[in-house]
C-alpha cells in the first residue's frame, strides 16, 4: 500500500478551542441518529486475509428493466488502495495539530487484461461480522492511457461508513471514463467507533473534517500524478456525498456552515458559554475548511448530495446556499428518518445554482445509497438496519443512482450536451393516463420500469 504525505494545511491552526472533549461523553443521544451505522473496510486486514468466497451482490439482470445509463461502460475497470496523509490537521480532542491519514479506494479506466482476475472488497458489519464482496474491477492493473485525461469524482460515506459502501458507483463511473476516489474518513468508521459504548465518539471530528477531507483528496491527487499515472484531469472534479458525506459536499462546493450557540451545544454536549462560542467559530468554515475565503476550488464542477444531513437543523448559511454556482443533484427519500425530507428539500430550494435537481424516492427512508446488504448482515437489525429499505429494492436504488450520476457528470463535467437531456424531465415518470392517453416515461427508462419517483429541476437553457 502506497503512502503519500501532503503539504500541511495551516488554515485552522490558531482557531480557539478551549476544552478537549472526552469522546465517550458526547451528549448526542437525542439526535435523529437512530442512525443505521455503517461498516468499515480495514485495508491492512483486507490485503492479507479473506473470509469466505466473495459474495455476488449484483447477479446478472436483463438491461430491459434497467435505466439506460446504468449499463456498464466500454472501459475495463482497475482499482487500487492507497493511504494519503495530511501531516498537520487540527485535532479537536487533543487541541493539537496531528497527522490525519485517509485510506482511499481508487477506481479508474484500466488497460484491458483478460488474464487478471476480478478482485473483492472486505468489510465488517456493525457487530463485527466480516464479509467479502465480489468486485467487477481488477486490482493494481495499469491505468488506461488515452488522448484525454479522466475527470475526478470524490466519493464520501456517511457517519459511520466505509469507502466501498458505494462501490457500485465507483466501478460504474470508472467504466465510463472517470477516476473515482472513495474515502475512509478517519474517526468515522466502525473500526474506530465502538457502537455499543461510545457511538458518537467521532461525531465532532466528522463535523469538522468531512469537507476538509474531500478537498484534501482533490488537492493530493492533483499534486501526486503517480497515483493516477498522470491520467487525471485535475481541473474537472465532482463530489458525491451520502448523509454526512453530503453535509461535507455542500460545504466543499461553497455552502458555509452556520452553527449557532444552540446547535453547537446540542451536537457536542458543551455547556460552558465560552467553550461553545470558541467551538462555534471553529465549526463555521466554508469551502473545504476556509474561514475568509468562501469561494470553492474552481475544479469542483458538479455535486451529488444523497440524503444530505444538516438541512433539518439549518446548519448552512442561507446566503451561501443562494450564492452556490456548482450544479447540484439532491437525492432523497420522502420518508427519510435521519436527514429529514423537509430539511433536504429546503436545501434544494435555497440552492442558487442555475442547474439544480431533486430526485425523490417515494416511500424511501435514509438508506438510498449503500450497496445491498451482504448475507452476514442479515441476522439482526443492528447490522441490516444500515442497508434495508422496507419499500424499495436496494438493487433498484443502486441502478437508478448509477443512471443519474452518469447523466449528471457527463453533462456538467464532460459537457456532453446529449447527456443533459437525461436531466430535463417531467415531474413524474409514472405514465398515468391523461385524457385517455399514456404519456411517455422519463428519458432512459423503459415503459413500466420507472415509478415511485418524482423530479424537480431548475435548468439553465443553452
Amino acid at each position: 500500500m502506497a503512502t503519500h504525505t501532503s503539504t500541511t494545511d495551516k488554515r485552522i491552526r490558531n482557531r480557539p478551542y478551549l476544552s478537549a472533549l472526552k469522546q465517550q461523553k458526547l451528549a448526542l443521544g437525542w439526535l435523529l441518529f437512530a442512525l443505521p451505522f455503517s461498516i468499515y473496510a480495514n485495508t491492512e486486514v483486507a490485503a492479507t486475509r479473506a473470509v469466505d468466497s466473495p459474495e455476488q451482490l449484483y447477479p446478472p439482470l436483463t438491461t430491459d428493466v434497467l435505466p439506460e445509463l446504468a449499463s456498464t461502460g466500454s472501459y475495463a475497470v482497475g482499482v487500487k488502495t492507497v493511504t494519503i496523509v495530511d501531516p498537520a490537521r487540527f485535532d479537536p480532542d487533543s487541541q493539537t495539530m496531528k497527522a490525519r491519514p485517509l485510506t482511499l479506494e481508487i477506481w479508474y479506466p484500466a488497460a484491458e487484461d483478460t488474464t487478471q482476475q476480478k478482485t473483492s472488497y472486505l468489510n465488517q458489519s456493525r457487530s463485527g461480522a466480516r464479509f467479502e464482496l465480489q468486485a467487477s474491477a481488477m486490482r493494481d492493473v495499469p491505468v488506461r492511457k488515452g488522448d484525454k485525461k479522466y475527470p475526478l469524482v470524490v466519493l464520501s460515506h456517511g457517519y459511520t461508513g466505509y469507502r466501498t459502501i458505494m462501490f457500485y458507483l465507483g466501478e460504474h463511473l470508472a467504466s465510463h471514463g472517470y477516476i473515482v476516489a472513495a474515502i475512509d474518513h478517519t474517526d468515522s468508521t466502525n473500526a474506530e467507533i465502538d457502537m455499543k459504548t461510545a457511538p458518537f465518539a467521532g461525531f465532532l471530528s466528522t463535523l469538522l473534517n468531512r469537507s476538509r477531507d474531500q478537498q484534501f483528496v482533490l488537492e493530493q491527487l492533483r499534486h501526486s500524478p503517480e497515483l493516477t499515472e498522470s491520467q487525471l484531469d485535475g481541473a474537472k472534479a465532482a463530489v458525491i456525498g451520502y448523509s454526512m458525506g453530503g453535509f461535507g459536499a455542500l460545504n466543499t462546493i461553497g455552502a458555509c456552515y452556520d452553527f449557532n450557540a444552540q446547535t453547537t451545544a446540542a451536537f457536542t454536549g458543551l455547556k460552558e458559554p465560552s467553550q461553545i462560542s470558541a467551538l462555534q467559530k471553529l465549526l463555521n468554515s466554508c469551502a473545504g475548511g476556509h474561514y475568509e475565503k468562501t469561494q470553492p476550488d474552481s475544479s469542483w464542477q458538479a455535486a451529488i448530495a444523497l440524503a444530505p444531513w444538516g438541512g433539518q437543523h439549518q446548519l448552512f448559511s442561507s446566503t451561501s446556499l443562494a450564492a452556490l454556482k456548482v450544479p447540484v443533484l439532491y437525492v432523497a427519500g420522502d420518508l427519510d428518518d435521519i436527514s429529514g425530507y423537509d430539511g433536504i428539500t429546503s436545501l434544494y430550494h435555497k440552492t442558487g445554482s442555475s442547474n439544480k435537481y431533486l430526485l425523490t424516492y417515494h416511500n424511501a427512508r435514509h438508506n438510498i445509497a449503500p450497496h445491498p446488504a451482504p448475507a452476514k448482515a442479515s441476522a439482526n437489525e443492528l447490522d441490516i438496519g444500515h442497508y434495508y429499505e422496507p419499500a424499495w429494492s436496494t438493487r433498484t436504488l443502486n441502478e437508478i443512482n448509477k443512471h443519474f450520476a452518469l447523466a449528471m457528470f457527463d453533462c456538467h463535467l464532460k459537457k456532453i450536451q446529449a447527456r443533459c437531456a437525461y436531466l430535463d424531465l417531467p415531474a413524474s415518470p409514472d405514465q398515468r393516463p391523461v385524457d385517455g392517453k399514456t404519456p411517455d416515461t422519463w428519458r432512459g427508462f423503459d415503459p413500466r420500469y420507472a415509478t415511485g419517483m418524482s423530479w424537480q429541476q431548475k435548468t439553465a437553457k443553452p
